[in-house]
């Protein structure tokens, strides 16, 4: 998330994400809720990372779930580079 902006940046994408520490677990709660009723049309599966995203900037143990999935990642990527 960029301070600056209040946005989480993804990319080139940038959500906008409420600036109080209440708002955002709302939303990101809201967003987990919405993404495990993905088979309704509006609804979709895409939402629970999005979820998690936004909640790991405000959950400890969401944060370092993130931060270890993506050392993992980044180091996959690398390894099948090589």
């Amino acid at each position: 998330m960029d301070p600056a902006t209040g946005r989480l940046a993804l990319g080139n994408w940038h959500l906008p994400l409420p600036r109080s520490r209440a708002g955002r677990v709302t939303v990101g709660s809201v967003l987990l809720v919405g993404g495990t009723l993905g088979f309704l049309p509006i609804l979709g599966f895409w939402m629970v990372p999005v979820g998690l995203l936004v909640l790991s900037h405000d959950l400890p143990y969401v944060r370092r779930k993130r931060r270890r999935f993506s050392v993992w990642w980044e180091r996959r990527r690398l390894r099948q580079r090589d």
